[in-house]
């Protein structure tokens, strides 16, 4: 795909989880609108994975260590052919669906159980440095909140990475600056978090979170020798509707039916925009 289509392709997809969050009244959507040019990124131009080649041996991995942005990788998974989109339209959160709230390995295209926050990144280096041992060609994808940064975990395993010079490891913090009860900064600071993970050992890039021409460029380039990569993705809560845009309340929020239809028109506002490109 080229820049254009993966930008329509990510506003395609934002729509779809909107209607997914509405019609279910369920999901994080401020955190899933968030990560969606990340996830678009990485499965439509990054990673050497699909439907077909998942949980073969020397397959790329992705880890969602910010489980609850689960309905947008739902709807990505669909789109690529690893579950049935007409399932997950009728099953999301419902009784004995294994479409739930964050992510579980019931649904294909999930390698971890993630939700409880902090553990994703040690999970990865788990991954990263078995593949160092097996000489496999893999490499191992992170997606992270700027929330999560405030737990102990997440600085063991990056010192961990360091350690073992995890140079086929790419941590993204999707760092909109906002989670549950606040603005990070003022629940717990983890700014400046390059110089933190500088500290470690890693190799900090930072990123337009939303800019996918920039996202595309960033996560194609091979990383460092030696070093792990984190790359701080600034993007914004909420992204492409506007009244849930760096809006704390929008982490878990379900949209009235005004702001509904209102969060359509805008998001078909985009994809016409797009189409005239």
């Amino acid at each position: 795909m080229d820049t254009l289509e993966l930008r329509k392709k990510a506003v395609q997809l934002r729509k779809r989880t909107w209607q997914l969050i509405y019609n279910h009244h369920n999901g994080h959507t401020g955190s899933d609108l968030s990560c969606a040019d990340i996830l678009v990124a990485l499965y439509y131009q990054v990673m050497n994975q699909n439907a077909d080649n998942f949980g073969q041996k020397d397959v790329d991995t992705y880890i969602q260590s910010k489980g609850h942005a689960v309905e947008i990788w739902y709807e990505v998974l669909a789109d690529l052919g690893y579950i049935d989109r007409d399932d997950l339209e009728e099953r999301y959160s419902t009784f004995n669906s294994p479409y739930i709230g964050h992510p579980t390995t019931d649904v294909k295209g999930m390698e971890f159980h993630t939700g409880s926050l902090g553990h994703g990144l040690g999970l990865g280096v788990g991954v990263a440095l078995a593949a160092k041992m097996d000489h496999s060609p893999k490499h191992t994808y992170v997606l992270m909140g700027d929330g999560e940064q405030a737990e102990g975990s997440i600085w063991e395993a990056a010192m961990s990475a360091g350690n073992y010079s995890l140079d086929n490891l790419t941590a993204i913090v999707d760092h909109n600056d906002l989670q549950i009860t606040g603005t990070t900064d003022t629940v717990m600071r983890s700014n400046p978090l390059g110089d933190k993970y500088r500290a470690f050992g890693w190799d900090v890039k930072e990123v337009n979170g939303n800019d996918m021409t920039a996202l595309v460029n960033i996560l194609s380039k091979p990383n460092a020798t030696g070093k792990p990569r984190v790359i701080i993705a600034n993007t914004i809560k909420g992204k492409g509707i506007t009244v849930a845009e760096n809006r704390a309340d929008w982490h878990h929020k379900i949209p009235t039916e005004a702001e509904y239809q209102e969060g359509l028109r805008e998001l078909d506002a985009q994809m016409e925009a797009l189409e005239n490109e």
